[in-house]
């Protein structure tokens, strides 16, 4: 049985993890994370799949410090701190598109062009920069 944060986001897609499964490695976040990451869903992810009203796939939430650096994350990435979900759905603009028009608080959204995912987080602590990259 999947454990929901919200009504379409649970545990399990928020810290799951094919590096992690790979190299034998937990992907378990500590309370303090685990808090971000229901901040990051209540305050962003959820508001936004109800705004886009069709399902957002998750392609990496969480990472340990170890799964990250795995993963070519930088070390201070908003990943570790369960602030950050990388997210895939068919048309990555229109679900940009959607956030921009929202007014939804985020700090980053960071579009990866080439890899076809947008990169969203929301910080616990400090101002919401609504920052909007390109990559």
């Amino acid at each position: 049985m999947k454990k929901n944060i919200s009504r379409d986001f649970t545990w399990e897609e928020m810290t799951y993890s094919t590096i992690a499964i790979i190299n034998g490695l937990r992907n378990d976040p500590p309370e303090e994370v685990r808090n971000a990451i229901r901040e990051l869903v209540k305050c962003l992810l959820q508001p936004l799949r109800i705004a886009y009203n069709k399902p957002i796939v998750i392609t990496s939430g969480y990472r340990s410090p170890e799964v990250n650096r795995l993963a070519g994350g930088v070390r201070s990435s908003q990943h570790v701190k369960g602030e950050a979900a990388d997210c895939y759905v068919p048309d990555i603009y229109f679900l940009l598109d959607i956030l921009k028009k929202s007014g939804l608080p985020f700090d980053q959204a960071i579009l990866y062009r080439k890899k076809h995912f947008l990169h969203l987080s929301y910080r616990v602590n400090g101002k919401q920069r609504r920052q909007i990259l390109f990559r």
